[in-house]
């Protein structure tokens, strides 16, 4: 790297935390791999790896944020991380639009067809003269094993109301560090951090009321986008929850100022809670039939 480039941008000395990162989601992954098919190692596996995904967050973003803290960050890395941000929004946009996508297209579209309508007549008389209309559909054949409706209340409802509330916390919050206010700064991001582990919690209890219906991934294309959906969803909310909880602590040790700052980032992370809001509002336009 030439002088005059290191002098515009900081490149650090090669970080140990990737590898740290890559063989912790493996041995997680891998784990809960072997745990579905009955491996007495799985769990092992998935708490080794989730200690070391643990060590290599408190490692990662210590180094950071000391880089940050020692101010070799300016102008082009903070343009840097800002991009990253954007684009990692934007794919994360375009994944969840995917599948919404297959949901709405299974619902308006391949239903009618099996039904018979438009150039499905064909299909419906001489393969599936017997299926009916339905959804949350199993298909023809009724393959899956469940035909149980999540509904959009109480919990779809109270947890789409908890994120959008979580998105005035984090202004209030990112406010606050405009007019250099300490105190409604770690006001503000803690009522965000609380906001967004509470909808985990209520996900969980959503998920356990699922199953208790026996709604599980193999009931037809429903309940796979439905877990597919809310559970990429979740471990979304989590990962901004938890950048948050670092910004939290830092924000109490005096860290940010109005010129130096990305609380921002972590709440974009969190603002994926709008596809609760439109996996909610689909609820309501498409219940059971």
């Amino acid at each position: 790297m030439s002088e005059s480039v290191q002098e515009k941008y900081y490149v650090p000395e090669a970080a140990r935390w990737p590898l740290v990162g890559s063989i912790a989601l493996t041995m997680l992954l891998g784990g809960f791999a072997m745990h579905l098919n009955g491996s007495l190692l799985g769990p092992t596996f998935m708490v080794v790896g989730l200690i070391l995904f643990i060590i290599m967050l408190f490692g990662w973003f210590g180094t950071v944020v000391n880089e940050s803290e020692s101010g070799i960050f300016r102008k082009w890395e903070d343009t840097s991380f800002r991009m990253g941000m954007s684009w990692f929004i934007f794919s994360e946009v375009m994944f969840f639009a995917a599948f919404f996508g297959a949901l709405y297209y299974a619902r308006e579209f391949s239903v009618p067809w099996l039904l018979g309508e438009g150039s499905g007549l064909s299909t419906h008389d001489y393969l599936w003269p017997d299926y009916t209309e339905i959804w949350p559909t199993n298909g023809p054949e009724d393959l899956g094993e469940s035909d149980f409706h999540m509904g959009w209340w109480p919990l779809p409802f109270l947890n789409t109301v908890i994120l959008l509330t979580s998105g005035l916390t984090v202004t209030w919050a990112h406010h606050a560090i405009k007019v250099q206010n300490r105190k409604q700064i770690v006001q503000g991001l803690f009522a965000t951090v609380a906001l967004g582990f509470l909808f985990v919690f209520l996900q969980g209890v959503e998920y356990v009321e699922a199953y208790h219906e026996g709604m599980k991934m193999t009931s037809g294309i429903y309940g796979s986008t439905f877990f597919m959906l809310t559970g990429f969803h979740g471990m979304h909310v989590t990962l901004g929850a938890i950048m948050l909880t670092v910004m939290l602590f830092r924000a109490m040790k005096g860290h940010f100022t109005a010129e130096k700052h990305f609380l921002r980032g972590g709440g974009l992370v969190l603002a994926l809670r709008g596809c609760r809001l439109a996996r909610t509002v689909h609820l309501c336009l498409h219940p059971v039939t």
